[in-house]
């Protein structure tokens, strides 16, 4: 404090003004529901790529790089919230709801190109009516996925919606888990014996599509731990 100037009690001379001014110069709040939009988008596209894909046909690659695609977009959007979540100042949900929400959507998409990168791998061209199945589910739920998203812009206006979607998330993964287990067991019936290799690729490739099926219930979950908290 400077000789002769009086100091306002319990204020350290200039700073109010200073932590004020400071205060101006950050970002306040970010696009964080943006962000989530944009990358519910990501979880559409990527979906509808994988349903093309286990179709299979002429377009079967071109789905295999789309899916590829789309998971660098992803990527982009998920670097982008988690640079956000240290930078703004104040952000609509705890920092830490942020960071889990965007990182399991992140590992939907993931999980995608993973299941794809195993087609090719593999050089499966023809699939199971099952996974057929899981893929149409995996369409359907990434749709309630993008349906949710908004809604977190009033969580406590749209609790009860959002409930609703995220059990319908949960109900889901459920079907992909029986369909999963169908489809396995009537692999297992035609190629366990004749052609074991055959089956272990059958596997890994069901394996992969439920695990998207997880990571969208992971979603939900995320979202009902947000409504919980903040609505």
């Amino acid at each position: 404090m400077f000789r002769g100037v009086r100091p306002v009690p319990g204020v350290v001379e200039g700073e109010s003004d200073m932590f004020a001014w400071f205060q101006k110069l950050l970002p306040q709040s970010g696009t964080f529901f943006d962000q989530f939009e944009a990358h519910g988008v990501t979880i559409a596209k990527s979906a509808e790529a994988l349903a093309k894909m286990v179709r299979g046909g002429p377009e079967l690659a071109a789905n295999i790089k789309r899916i590829e695609d789309v998971e660098h977009e992803a990527d982009a959007i998920t670097r982008a919230v988690l640079q956000d979540v240290r930078r703004i100042f104040l952000t609509p949900f705890d920092r830490g709801a942020i960071t889990a929400l965007i990182s399991v959507m992140d590992d939907a998409v993931d999980q995608m190109y993973k299941t794809a990168g195993a087609a090719e791998l593999y050089d499966v061209t023809s699939f199971t009516p099952e996974m057929v199945e899981m893929a149409d589910i995996i369409v359907k739920a990434s749709g309630v996925i993008t349906q949710t998203l908004p809604l977190l812009r009033d969580v406590n206006g749209n609790a009860e919606k959002l409930h609703e979607l995220t059990a319908q998330l949960v109900r889901m993964e459920g079907e992909a888990d029986a369909v999963n287990a169908r489809g396995l067991k009537a692999a297992f019936k035609e190629l366990g014996g004749s052609n074991p290799t055959a089956f272990v690729v059958t596997n890994e490739i069901y394996r992969h599509l439920e695990k998207v099926c997880d990571k969208f219930e992971d979603v939900a979950n995320q979202i009902d731990g947000i409504v919980i908290d903040h609505a």
